[in-house]
Order: structure tokens, then C-alpha cells, then sequence
């Protein structure tokens, strides 16, 4: 019911920045929490940030947090997730996701994108 297209990806050097986009179609109106998930080879996927598609509300994982900041723009159906100061540890696909419940939003997404790969090299 809702589609996820992410881009924005690719390769950057460490200390480097990229900005995700995630554009959302199909039933956005159903939409209350959108985030962003990674996922490096061989590890677990790891809660990045979601953000509440109507309060703007935010949050982010366990990890350096300060580096990364999440946002929206409704009018284009869009989240974003800049990323700063990168390492090579961010390396990982990069998932956007979609939820329309308003229970806890680190978890339980029903919307998957397909993902856009970011590579930190050192």
C-alpha cells in the first residue's frame, strides 16, 4: 500500500557526508512513523532514526547519533537522512521504512524500500 524509493547512496570517503532521500507513494496518508534502517554484511539490521510523518517528532538508534539527522518534507512525500562525518563503520544498506501505527518507532514497519547502499571508505 505504500511504496518506498530510497537513493542518495554510493560511495564517499571517511569524514565525508551524504543526504538519503526516501520517497514515499501510494497510501502516505495511512503513514505515521518513517525511518531508516541499516544493514552491514553478516550483521543485523540496526534502527537508524524514524521520524513521525505529522508531528515531526524524532528519534535515533544507539549509535553516534550526532552525525545523523532525520527530517521530512510532506508537501513531496520525502524523508531525508543526512549523514556527517562519516566512517567506515556506517557502511551498510540503507533501508527506508514505513509504519502506520503510533506504537513504539523502532520497530514494527510494514513498508520496505528496497534499500540504497552506502559505502564509507578509509
Amino acid at each position: 500500500q505504500v511504496h518506498l524509493v530510497e537513493s542518495g547512496g554510493g560511495l564517499v570517503q571517511a569524514g565525508g557526508s551524504l543526504r538519503l532521500s526516501c520517497a514515499a507513494s501510494g497510501r502516505t496518508f495511512s503513514v505515521n512513523f518513517m525511518g531508516w534502517f541499516r544493514q552491514a554484511p553478516g550483521k543485523d539490521r540496526e534502527f537508524v532514526a524514524a521520524i513521525n510523518w505529522k508531528s515531526k517528532d524524532i528519534y535515533y538508534g544507539e549509535f553516534e547519533k550526532d552525525r545523523f539527522a532525520i527530517s521530512a518534507d510532506n508537501a513531496k512525500n520525502t524523508v531525508y537522512l543526512q549523514m556527517n562525518n562519516l566512517k567506515p563503520d556506517d557502511t551498510a544498506v540503507y533501508h527506508c521504512a514505513a509504519k502506520p501505527t503510533i506504537d513504539t518507532p523502532r520497530s514494527g514497519y510494514n513498508y520496505w524500500g528496497a534499500g540504497t547502499q552506502v559505502t564509507v571508505s578509509s
